[in-house]
C-alpha cells in the first residue's frame, strides 16, 4: 500500500494539513482494495480529486498539484494534492500544498497555477473561495513555496488580484482559475470570467515579474453565453509559431489555435474544435518539460460515489500541432516501460464475423490495431467481452463515426483517412482511445463486470483488414 504521505517528519506541523492527511490515510486501505481502480493512471492515495493544478516542470520533477477533497469520494472542502514524477508514469505523493484557511474567511481553494517568480521563489496562483453561507465573490490569493515545493505558506499581501482592480470592467464574482504565461520577457496571468452576457477572459500583467502584484491589461478573448457559458480553467500558451488557448465550457473541453497581439492583448482564433471528444475528460492543464516538449494533463471525471477513491488524471499526453494548426496527443512513451510479454497476430481479413483473441486477456492492456476499411459497415476491437460474447465494449467504426464504449463521435472530412489506426489504453474502468496517431482522442470511463476480461475482433456487414494489431499488458505504478 505504501507509506503513509505524510509523516511526522514533515514540516505539516499546520494543523489543517495534519488532519487533512490523516483523513485520506484512513480511507486509503478501501480505495487499494477496489477492484475497479485505476493502477497505471495517476490518482491520490484516497478520496477525491478533480482538476489538475500547478503543472510544471522544476529541479528535475514534473509536478501535478490537483483539487483535492480529502474528507470523502464526492467534491467538497477543497484542497490542493500534490505529486512529482520524473518520467510522468511514476509518481511520488507528497504531502497537501494548500488547504481553506478558514481563520480568513477561506473556504476552498479552487484551480490556479504555479509559476516561479524573477527571484527564482516558487508560487501558487489561485482561487479563494468563501464558505457557501457567505454572499462575497471570489479573490486570487497567492502562496510561497520551499525550493523544493514540499512546504508553502499563504502569501501575506492576499488577496494579489480583487474584483475591484483599478481600470479593470465589474466582473462577475465568480471569476476563477489563473493561469500565468510569460511572452518576450514579460509576465502575463488570464483567468475564467462574466461580463455581463459574455464570457472573458481578462489578462493581468506582473509588470516587475512580482507574482504577488498584478495589474488589468484587458480581455484576451471574449464569447456570448449563447455560445460559450464560461471559461473554466483556460491555458493559454505558444506553441512552436501559434499560440493556444484550452478551456473547459461545461462540456467537453474545447481548443482554439491561432495568433496572439502583443500591443492590444488579444487573441484571434484560426482553429476551433474539441481537444477531446468526451467531456469526462475536463479541466485541461499543461507543462513544459526540459526539451521543451509540451505535455498535457486533464481530469478524468466520471466514476461513482462510495468506494473510497473518485476521479483520477488521464494519462499524461505529448501535445503537437499538426500543420494545418490541429492538437495531435500521444501518450508520453515512458509508458512503454509498463510492458509486459506483447501478444500480436498477423494480418488478416474478417467478413462478418469475429476472432476470440486467445493470447489477450484482462483489465490493464495497451493494444495498437490498424485497419483498412472495405465492405463492413461496422468493425473495431471489443474489449471486457464476457466469457461467452454476450457483453463487450465496442472500439472501432460504426457506420462512418468511432463508436467507443457506445459513445459516438461523428468524424470530420479531414478526419477520414484510408486506414484506421487505434492506440488503445485500457485501466479496470479507463478507457483512452488516440485515432490516427492523436488527431482524435476520447476518453471514457466503463462499469463492466470485473470477471469480463476477454478481447475480440469483429465485422459486420461486409469485410475489413485487419493491417496490424499488438497488445501489451501493463504493469502497475503503485
Amino acid at each position: 500500500m505504501g507509506p503513509p504521505i505524510c509523516a511526522a517528519t514533515e514540516p505539516a506541523a499546520n494543523p489543517a494539513i495534519l488532519k487533512a492527511s490523516e483523513s485520506v490515510e484512513q480511507e486509503r486501505a478501501r480505495a487499494e482494495a477496489d477492484p475497479q481502480r485505476p493502477v497505471f493512471h495517476f490518482r491520490p492515495p484516497a478520496r477525491w480529486m478533480n482538476d489538475p493544478n500547478g503543472t510544471l516542470f522544476h529541479g528535475g520533477f514534473f509536478h501535478v498539484f490537483y483539487q483535492h477533497n480529502p474528507f470523502g469520494d464526492m467534491w467538497g472542502h477543497m484542497h490542493w494534492g500534490h505529486a512529482r514524477s520524473k518520467d510522468l508514469v511514476h509518481w511520488e505523493h507528497l504531502p497537501i500544498a494548500l488547504w481553506p484557511s478558514e481563520e480568513k474567511g477561506e473556504g476552498h481553494c479552487f484551480s490556479g497555477c504555479a509559476a516561479i517568480d524573477k527571484s527564482g521563489k516558487p508560487f501558487l496562483l489561485y482561487t479563494s473561495v468563501p464558505p457557501k453561507a457567505e454572499d462575497r465573490p471570489h479573490e486570487q490569493w497567492a502562496a510561497m513555496g520551499s525550493d523544493d515545493l514540499r512546504t508553502w505558506e499563504k502569501h501575506p499581501g492576499n488577496p494579489v488580484i480583487t474584483l475591484d482592480q483599478s481600470g479593470a470592467p465589474r466582473l462577475g464574482g465568480a471569476w476563477r482559475d489563473p493561469f500565468v504565461f510569460r511572452d518576450a520577457g514579460r509576465t502575463f496571468l488570464v483567468l475564467g470570467a462574466d461580463l455581463g452576457e459574455e464570457a472573458v477572459i481578462p489578462i493581468y500583467e506582473a509588470p516587475d515579474g512580482d507574482l504577488s502584484k498584478w495589474v488589468y491589461r484587458g480581455i484576451l478573448y471574449r464569447r456570448p453565453k449563447s455560445e460559450v457559458p464560461f471559461f473554466e480553467c483556460p491555458n493559454f500558451f505558444q506553441l512552436g509559431d501559434k499560440w493556444v488557448l484550452f478551456y473547459s465550457p461545461y462540456r467537453p473541453v474545447e481548443y482554439a489555435v491561432g495568433r496572439f497581439d502583443r500591443e492590444k492583448l488579444t487573441f484571434t482564433p484560426e482553429q476551433e474544435g474539441k481537444l477531446d471528444a468526451s467531456d469526462q475528460f475536463y479541466a485541461s492543464n499543461v507543462a513544459f518539460g526540459p526539451s521543451g516538449e509540451c505535455i498535457l494533463f486533464g481530469w478524468v471525471r466520471g466514476f461513482p460515489e462510495g468506494r473510497g477513491w473518485n476521479g483520477c488524471l488521464a494519462l499524461p499526453r505529448v501535445l503537437t500541432l499538426s500543420s494545418d494548426g490541429r492538437p495531435i496527443q500521444r501518450p508520453v512513451p515512458a509508458l512503454e516501460t509498463l510492458r509486459g510479454t506483447p501478444f500480436s497476430i498477423r494480418p488478416m481479413r474478417l467478413s462478418s464475423e469475429s476472432k476470440v483473441l486467445d493470447g489477450i486477456s484482462g483489465d490493464r492492456l495497451e493494444i495498437r490495431v490498424s485497419f483498412r476499411p472495405e465492405s463492413a459497415a461496422v468493425f473495431g476491437v471489443r474489449l471486457r467481452r464476457s466469457e461467452d460474447g454476450a457483453r463487450g465494449v465496442n472500439i472501432g467504426w460504426s457506420g462512418g463515426d468511432l463508436d467507443i464504449a457506445g459513445f459516438r463521435v461523428p468524424l470530420e472530412d479531414w478526419q477520414r483517412t484510408d486506414s484506421v489506426e487505434l492506440e488503445v489504453y485500457l485501466d479496470k474502468s479507463v478507457l483512452e482511445v488516440f485515432v490516427n496517431g492523436g488527431e482524435t482522442a476520447i476518453t471514457r470511463v466503463l462499469s463492466v463486470p470485473k470477471t469480463d476480461l476477454w478481447g475480440e475482433l469483429y465485422a459486420e456487414g461486409g469485410t475489413v483488414e485487419v493491417m496490424s494489431f499488438e497488445a501489451h499488458p501493463l504493469k502497475s505504478i503503485w
